[in-house]
């Protein structure tokens, strides 16, 4: 059977602690027909010197530097060198499991253009894993088992950034690397869902996912919540709003505030609703506050909820499901 390349795109900075580890669960991959684009983004400590002394003795590993500064700018250097048919990307601090390009390069040939390949990943630290990255991980694991990542993406990113392989084509007509939106990983989802590239279930383990202090993704202003919502709003106002439907926001918490000044700033009218005794016949922002029992006086509403609180979410929910209304389509809940 022939065997398309694969290009792994791997920025990294400052992670010489990491990266022998790395690189050599790359070396030790089954799938033995893979190229390694690694873009350092402008290192201080001696990874340079180590990722090169691997590209001197692995023709299949290729080392640039970043011509500009940040994670996108690398991935965009490391997307234009690469010439493989079939696209991943790998965090330089992780570790692959053995099969893992194996596995999904042979759900992707199965399964042919226009998906998306996943695996289970699993958190690792020798700090020990919070109970925020422990619940993180099940509720993602959850949704890959089943492939319906795209059923909860307005809470959390729900492609891990690291354990993804697609086509070429099918990058390139989500936009590749081109936008430069922070976080970068949870819009490249966004735009795989805007594509409808389909996501391929699976029960297998492929990533270890390594967590500590110093993580990128904890330290840096990009990855902050506000990020996040900023995402969350631009593709929901793009894709799934329906302009013809009264809109509500429930909740009046952070979040429930930030998603209204969006709206309030696109000037897109929506209804606020809560179950807070406290807030409801209040005005923020000029916007007056009103019951959730609200949501019966409009005519076939979609809703925002904001809630954070796990178990009223699951009141929520059900509230919603008694009466009718259906997930990513009348309702989306952004935490």
């Amino acid at each position: 059977m022939h065997k398309p390349l694969v290009s792994i795109l791997t920025p990294f900075k400052n992670s010489s602690k990491y990266l022998e580890e790395c690189l050599n669960s790359i070396i030790d991959q089954t799938f033995e027909h893979w190229e390694l684009i690694l873009v350092d983004d402008h290192s201080s400590d001696n990874s340079w010197e180590l990722a090169d002394l691997y590209a001197q003795a692995d023709p299949r590993i290729k080392l640039f530097k970043n011509p500009g500064e940040g994670i996108i700018e690398a991935l965009r250097k490391a997307f234009d060198e690469s010439s493989g048919a079939l696209i991943t990307r790998m965090d330089s601090d992780d570790i692959m499991v053995n099969e893992k390009l194996e596995h999904m390069v042979g759900r992707l040939i199965e399964s042919g253009k226009g998906h998306v390949a996943l695996g289970l990943v699993k958190y690792f630290s020798s700090e020990g894993i919070s109970d925020g990255y422990d619940k993180y991980e099940k509720w993602l694991n959850a949704l890959t088992l089943e492939g319906r990542n795209y059923s909860e993406i307005y809470k959390e990113c729900v492609i891990p950034s690291p354990c993804w392989m697609v086509f070429r084509d099918d990058l390139l007509s989500s936009g590749a690397f081109v936008p430069g939106r922070y976080p970068e990983d949870y819009d490249l989802t966004f735009r795989f869902y805007e594509n409808g590239l389909k996501c391929l279930p699976t029960d297998t383990l492929l990533h270890y996912w390594r967590d500590y202090p110093a993580r990128t993704s904890r330290t840096h202003e990009h990855y902050d919540q506000n990020y996040f919502l900023d995402i969350k709003m631009h593709y929901f106002l793009k894709l799934d709003l329906d302009k013809s439907r009264p809109l509500t926001v429930w909740g009046a918490g952070y979040k429930g505030k930030t998603v209204a000044k969006h709206l309030i700033k696109a000037g897109q009218p929506f209804h606020w609703i809560c179950n807070n005794p406290h807030k409801i016949g209040k005005s923020i922002y000029n916007q007056p506050m009103r019951s959730f029992k609200y949501l019966k006086d409009l005519g076939n509403p979609q809703s925002i909820i904001t809630v954070a609180n796990e178990d009223s979410q699951k009141i929520i929910r059900n509230y919603l499901e008694r009466n009718g209304l259906k997930s990513m389509t009348d309702y989306f809940f952004f935490c």
